[in-house]
């Protein structure tokens, strides 16, 4: 049975706990739309929190608070960045909530989270929504961003393994910022999967990008599981260089994005992007690919 109740949680006083018996959830309704904890019964927040935005809501700078966020891609600098800073509305739905940010100033975009929690499962549905409420018709692409609590490993599946004979046009391609480097120790390039890891010491940035055709990805930590998965369409246009799922770590966090297809949305218009988490415990440290395809790729299997 999944219950709500309104809380309050790290200095915001309007937050919403959405809980079952396996997974608990909390949004807050003071700014957002955010998902700022994700969490197994008496366990550790599986989500990234950024100490000095705690309870913080207000003015004009962009703030990143943590947790679980939407943003439209391509990234650049005001668009993407503009400020979540204003209470959003919130609708309890049976087993689960509706967040609606006000409308972006600066973009004419609002943001909409709907979040359904499964009645025993430590399974949530995320669908992310944004509508063009501007005057003209915008070309981009929805992005959901979970910044992950440090010290695990970030997961993105390769694309199933082929002879050559039958294999000679290429699956997918590996994208790359100007400030990644592959020599980087956090990276392991395997033959079935892509591995990050989040380390505290190393402040470097890192991030990389694939179309992941399986339709998953996931971060390991403390004996637990998170598993994104979401629609991957070989027809579709993505972003990025053809990329629907990426990661990114510093010394702070490690996050896993999805990324839909590029749409042009035309005013009043409204685009969805649905990703559905999974929160496993009981999981063997993940150190290589070889942890991956012996404890990870079989409960992924299953799940799907």
């Amino acid at each position: 049975m999944v219950s709500i109740s309104r809380i309050a949680f790290h200095g915001w006083p309007n937050c919403y706990q959405v809980a079952n018996p396996a997974v608990s959830l909390i949004a807050t309704a003071d700014v957002g739309p955010r998902i700022i904890s994700l969490s197994l019964p008496g366990g550790p927040n599986e989500l990234y929190e950024v100490e000095a935005d705690r309870g913080t809501t207000g003015g004009d700078e962009y703030r990143f608070y943590g947790g679980h966020r939407l943003w439209h891609a391509p990234e650049i600098v005001p668009r993407t960045y503009s400020p979540d800073n204003q209470p959003v509305q919130v609708e309890e739905l049976e087993r689960g909530l509706r967040l609606t940010a006000p409308v972006e100033a600066s973009t004419g975009m609002q943001k909409q989270m709907e979040i359904t929690m499964d009645e025993e499962a430590a399974s949530v549905r995320v669908a992310h929504r944004l509508t063009n409420l501007g005057q003209w018709a915008v070309e981009f692409a929805p992005w959901a961003v979970t910044m992950c609590a440090p010290g695990g490993i970030g997961i993105v599946p390769l694309p199933e393994e082929g002879d050559h004979a039958s294999n000679l046009l290429p699956k997918t391609s590996l994208v790359l910022w100007a400030y990644t480097h592959l020599t980087d120790s956090r990276w392991t390039l395997g033959k079935r999967c892509i591995l990050l890891r989040q380390d505290p010491q190393n402040s470097a940035p890192q991030k990389a990008g694939l179309y992941a055709e399986q339709g998953w990805m996931a971060y390991a930590n403390n004996g637990h599981l998170m598993v994104k998965t979401f629609d991957a369409d070989p027809s579709a246009t993505y972003l990025d260089r053809g990329s629907n799922a990426e990661m990114f770590t510093n010394d702070k966090f490690l996050e896993i994005e999805t990324l839909g297809p590029v749409c042009r949305l035309e005013p009043e218009q409204t685009v969805e992007h649905v990703e559905s988490w999974h929160l496993l415990d009981d999981v063997p440290e993940i150190v290589g690919e070889a942890d991956v395809v012996r404890h990870v790729l079989p409960r992924v299997a299953a799940m799907l």
